[in-house]
């Protein structure tokens, strides 16, 4: 199926498997490439020697293109993009609108810039910057989200703009790249359904918990960083909301210092992407000590399989999803049925019009 996003890209479907970090490292994204969709690398949770490595490890996988996802505000954000251009990385997305500066370092090194966004207005600035294409993802979406339904940002941003779209947030079969399609999306992008294959890393014990899930166990939640964060709901997300102020500070404290010796960065420089994400998104230093609580919790459940102590970042479509094919499978399953249901469409107007 082509698309703008397919022309753009290179890759055969319209379909995204988002950056999702401690999720989507080599395994997944070389997977999710060679079953023809575009696999993205979260680089967030890795230093920059790492994402060399993780790179490098896809490319050794997959001659076909993928991309690597950045935080705009980090410090080191400049290192990471030389490193994007050096090893001939085909697209960089950014969970917060890059700079222009950044946006104009990529395309004059012919790396397709695609960000995410989770309003009009943001779609619009990285637009004018010169973005190649946007993600856009509506309040259905798992980990960071806004009040929004794709239903309704979706389109808005489809108008506003003049570049590929690609939708996010509640998708995770082809009814749902249908109906992108006729929204005039150019693609879609999954998290969660990706998340939920044979190719993810994630432990077993933990995709029995998405498994197991219904919708209404999905829920949105600030106590985790002070944001709104969708994620299952489990005893340990009631705690850290009953849980007040002061321990809430005294346990972010104490997950920022461990994120630093993992991460290999220095007080200053964690000082300064802090101050950065303040100024991003007008919050309060407290918010700020609060968002360390992030990496560190979604890497023990995402990575030590530890569903009593970390947080499970979820889409709503977590209720409705009972398997874990593979990456090819699902792909291709994905490709059929919106095939299908196109041809249905096509067939029911045509003979509407006999």
């Amino acid at each position: 199926m082509e698309t703008a996003l397919t022309r753009l890209t290179g890759v055969r479907y319209p379909l995204v498997q988002t950056g999702m970090g401690w999720v989507a490292g080599p395994r997944l994204v070389s997977a999710t490439a060679n079953a023809g969709a575009l696999g993205i690398l979260a680089s967030a949770t890795m230093t920059v020697d790492r994402l060399r490595e993780a790179v490098r490890e896809v490319k050794s996988r997959t001659d076909a293109p993928f991309g690597v996802n950045l935080r705009a505000d980090a410090s080191d954000a400049g290192d990471r993009v030389r490193v994007i251009v050096e090893e001939g990385v085909k697209v960089a997305s950014f969970a917060l609108a890059p700079s222009a500066e950044l946006v104009a370092e990529l395309k004059a090194a012919g790396v397709v810039v695609i960000p995410t966004v989770g309003a009009r207005r943001h779609a619009e600035k990285v637009a004018g910057w010169g973005a190649d294409a946007v993600i856009v993802q509506g309040g259905e979406g798992g980990g960071h989200t806004g009040e929004v339904a794709t239903t309704v940002l979706l389109p808005q941003v489809v108008d506003a703009v003049r570049i590929p779209v690609v939708a996010a947030g509640g998708f995770f079969d082809g009814r749902g790249l249908v109906a992108a399609l006729a929204y005039g999306a150019a693609g879609v992008a999954m998290g969660t359904r990706f998340l939920l294959t044979s190719d993810s890393t994630v432990p077993d014990a933990v995709k029995a918990r998405y498994l197991a899930a219904t919708v209404r166990d999905v829920t949105v939640t600030r106590a985790v960083d002070g944001l709104p964060h969708r994620m299952l709901r489990t005893e340990l997300v009631d705690s850290l909301e009953r849980s007040g102020r002061t321990t809430a500070l005294l346990r972010a404290v104490r997950h920022a210092a461990a994120f630093r010796r993992l991460s290999g960065l220095s007080w200053p420089r964690m000082l300064r992407d802090g101050r950065a994400l303040r100024h991003g998104k007008d919050l309060t230093w407290s918010q700020v000590l609060l968002a360390a609580n992030t990496p560190m919790l979604l890497r023990a459940s995402m990575v030590e399989g530890r569903t009593d102590l970390g947080v499970m970042a979820s889409g709503q479509v977590a209720g409705v999803i009972d398997d874990l094919p593979s990456c090819a499978e699902l792909v291709d399953r994905t490709m059929t049925e919106a095939a299908q249901i196109m041809g249905a469409l096509s067939a029911g107007s045509a003979s509407m019009r006999g």
